[in-house]
């Protein structure tokens, strides 16, 4: 195998291990993990061969992102999924001030509705601007909304820390969003 392309190589497993597993004929458990055995097998038997070693460089340094953790020999996406699992995260009280990237054209379903899932598990928060700036710029000209976490969390609202940073939530209503 010639050099692997550590970025779109972890994006496919995000993809795998966030929404499609059966794109490579694997399930995930509850939680979201699966063998790392079983999805190294799956991935050859789909033309996408990747070593364990590869997989393990890619895990410990191959994206800024941070996008899947392993413990022992098993392997899920640290959050972003649309297929139901239960990734286990106790609540946690949040800082102050999060922030979530989007775009204008997306603004005024978001002052009506607040921030949803969109199709995902949780609606994902950043602890800086700068994350979120590069979040939203994924699909246009970026907007920086920030989110009064600590009082939504004393109205009682949930929140969740990723192994990957990233802050989860349900939802976010319009009355705890600033522009």
């Amino acid at each position: 195998m010639g050099t692997v392309d550590l970025t779109r190589t972890s994006k496919f497993l995000s993809y795998v291990l966030r929404h499609h597993p059966d794109a490579i004929g694997v399930e995930l458990d509850a939680a979201g993990w699966i063998d790392i055995g079983v999805l190294l097998d799956a991935l050859a038997r789909h033309g996408r061969p990747l070593t364990r070693e590869t997989l393990d460089r890619l895990v410990a340094d191959g994206t800024d992102k941070k996008r899947l953790e392993v413990a022992g020999d098993r392997i899920r996406a640290a959050q972003g999924h649309s297929v139901e699992v239960d990734l286990g995260l106790p609540p946690a009280p949040p800082p102050e001030t999060l922030y979530h990237g989007t775009v204008a054209a997306v603004l005024d379903r978001i002052r009506a509705e607040g921030l949803r899932p969109q199709g995902r598990t949780h609606v994902h928060l950043s602890t800086d601007r700068e994350t979120a700036t590069r979040v939203g710029a994924r699909r246009g000209r970026p907007v920086i909304l920030t989110v009064d976490a600590a009082g939504m969390h004393r109205a009682g609202h949930a929140f969740y820390l990723a192994a990957n940073g990233v802050w989860l939530t349900d939802a976010v209503p319009p009355q705890w969003l600033a522009e």
